[in-house]
């Protein structure tokens, strides 16, 4: 289904596209034109879906969502490049792991054909949101949720796949300070937990240390693992690699990381300008012993750190333009702008 011509040119949202200042897009909620909504009962599979203005949706307080928390979601965007075109990068990689995340919740999923045409369409509809060249991304936010209702523990009867978007900046502002939280968890060590996949209810659990580091003019927390508390996972939204020498190390994929779709990338990019990568366990003592140190995200990018206090400890990084992170984020920025040849053919373009 292709967006009808009358999408153009009427506006469901609170402001206008032209009335953005670009300059100074921040990374919040800019209310758009269009979501896309899909529907499944349980038992079925996903058929066809439709763009709706964007707004409200109506929900029963026994949805599964609300209730027991099924729910996993997905974050991509969507770049203007300086000929016209709109990009995505790499959003199959999206749609694979939703299924992966839907198949560890009980959920049924879009395919991956499903997923992309959808994300493709949601962007086409709000097309005058996508920032000028340099000044933001339009960030997409697919969601599956249970909405069927029930009141005993088991999976929802009906769920929606629905996409909504909003034009973004900068997801933080220069180089990271980061606090390690030592008591408290984002994830349960090994295969069991829900750590390596996107579940709503994986995100919730980091406000309280979040907060109390924000409040203490940190960036974001490092989490270390639960089982020993000994080495290093994730910040609260991102994934983390550290540099020593000419080797890149960043926690190996083991049913607690995210296996984020930005880090699969920087680590071929990575190989590709004569890195050693390496994906393993990294104690707290072999970070604070590194050289450089980042994270990587659909909203981060990749965004250098700057410090890591642990403890009573604060151990400064290397930052700047002849950084290794520099680098690869050139690199990847470059490739998703389209100011750089996509040698691996990672780009989709939208238009």
């Amino acid at each position: 289904m292709s967006p009808t011509s009358n999408l153009e040119n009427t506006n469901s949202g609170s402001e206008s596209a032209a009335e953005v200042n670009w300059d100074e897009l921040g990374f919040s909620v800019v209310t758009t034109d269009y979501m896309y909504v899909m529907k499944c009962a349980k038992g079925d599979k996903f058929s066809q879906g439709s763009l709706l203005p964007y707004g409200n949706i109506e929900i029963s307080p026994s949805a599964g969502i609300l209730n027991y928390g099924q729910g996993i979601f997905e974050g991509l965007k969507a770049q203007r490049t300086e000929d016209g075109r709109i990009l995505l990068f790499r959003p199959d990689e999206n749609g694979l792991r939703m299924k992966s995340g839907a198949d560890r919740m009980c959920m049924p999923s879009p395919s991956v054909e499903q997923f992309v045409n959808a994300v493709k369409q949601t962007v086409l509809a709000n097309k005058r949101w996508v920032p000028p060249p340099g000044k933001g991304s339009l960030y997409i936010r697919p969601l599956l949720i249970g909405t069927g209702p029930l009141l005993g523990l088991a999976p929802a009867p009906e769920y929606t796949f629905l996409i909504y978007c909003s034009p973004v900046g900068s997801y933080h502002k220069g180089p990271l300070n980061l606090k390690v939280e030592d008591k408290l968890y984002r994830a349960i060590s090994g295969n069991g937990g829900t750590g390596g996949i996107k579940s709503i209810t994986n995100y919730a659990p980091v406000y309280t240390a979040t907060t109390d580091a924000k409040a203490n003019g940190f960036s974001d927390v490092l989490f270390l693992d639960s089982a020993t508390g000994k080495y290093i996972e994730e910040a609260s939204s991102s994934n983390l690699f550290v540099v020593k020498d000419n080797t890149i190390s960043t926690p190996a994929i083991d049913g607690t990381i995210l296996p984020g779709i930005t880090r699969k990338s920087i680590i071929e990019y990575a190989i590709d300008l004569g890195y050693q990568v390496m994906e393993r366990s990294i104690s707290v003592e072999e970070m604070l012993a590194a050289d450089e140190m980042f994270c990587t995200g659909t909203a981060v990018v990749l965004s250098s750190v700057a410090s890591v206090t642990y403890k009573e400890t604060r151990t400064n990084y290397k930052t700047g333009p002849e950084t290794l992170s520099a680098k690869l984020r050139q690199t990847l920025v470059g490739v998703q702008t389209g100011c750089l040849e996509d040698k691996k053919s990672w780009t989709v373009i939208v238009s």
